[in-house]
């Protein structure tokens, strides 16, 4: 199978999506997220396949959901915002959900929903230069995968996103629980390889029903339908529309996104 926006590297019983997309730093267009989607279910699938290493192409893990696809096409109303937030939602959690082991690589900057994508991992590893952010109230927007106060707690969570923060280090993501484990940025993919090299020797079997076991304790604890509420939230929030969100819009439709992101940090210099 053929990808435009990712690509699948097969190494025995490991798969290495890239997300490929480097001169837009891996942001997720919809494009992308279909296809992602798809690779996905090509993965479960494949009987070959028993863990998936997800990492980004160049120097980013992703920037988040592509904000030039919704200023090309900005979604009005509850209506229209629905079925774009719901792939939103879907295609991250897919990583989740899946019954192979998901090992997240992150290299370079995981913001927004490319954080949420490597939170959704089952685990995540980062190299000593990855930083992590939920920078979304800066530009009106919420955040559509609401992980974060599941694995930091409601305090940091609430720091991190009412402040917009979106330069969390590496070694500062991990003591908060966002991820396991900082290697040299030199050691980050073979780390993630090995490590998905030593699960794959594990019985296919026991490996899917341990995930199933710690999966279905968060499930009983709630937080299914957690984030199934805050995505409703969330939608709401695009739904009725921030004028933040619009007056940046405007700029980077006719600045770029360079220029609607130093004029939405400007906003916020002291």
């Amino acid at each position: 199978m053929k990808f435009d926006t990712i690509t699948i590297e097969e190494q025995g019983p490991v798969r290495l999506l890239r997300l490929n997309r480097p001169d837009r730093l891996n942001a997720m267009s919809q494009k992308m997220l279909a296809e992602m989607a798809a690779a996905c279910d090509a993965m479960e699938a494949d009987d070959a396949c028993r863990v998936i290493v997800v990492t980004g192409a160049g120097k980013a893990f992703s920037a988040g959901f592509d904000l030039q696809d919704q200023a090309a096409a900005t979604p009005r109303g509850i209506d229209e915002w629905r079925p774009v937030l719901r792939r939103d939602f879907d295609t991250v959690m897919r990583f989740h959900g899946l019954s192979k082991p998901t090992i997240a690589a992150v290299n370079g900057p995981a913001l927004a929903g490319g954080c949420e994508l490597a939170m959704a991992c089952d685990i995540t590893l980062a190299g000593q230069s990855a930083t992590f952010g939920e920078p979304e109230v800066k530009f009106g927007a919420g955040i559509v995968v609401m992980l974060l106060p599941w694995l930091a707690g409601p305090k940091k969570a609430k720091e991190i996103a009412f402040l917009g923060q979106d330069r969390i280090p590496a070694k500062a993501a991990r003591e908060m629980g966002m991820i396991n484990r900082v290697v040299a940025d030199h050691d980050l993919l073979p780390t993630a390889l090995e490590m998905a090299r030593a699960i794959a020797v594990v019985d296919p079997m026991v490996i899917r029903r341990t995930k199933q076991q710690i999966n279905e304790t968060m499930e009983s604890a709630g937080m299914g339908r957690g984030l199934e509420r805050a995505l409703e939230i969330d939608l709401e929030l695009e739904g009725e529309g921030s004028r933040d969100k619009a007056a940046f819009l405007d700029v980077l439709r006719s600045g770029g996104l360079r220029v609607a992101l130093d004029w939405r940090d400007r906003r916020f210099a002291p």
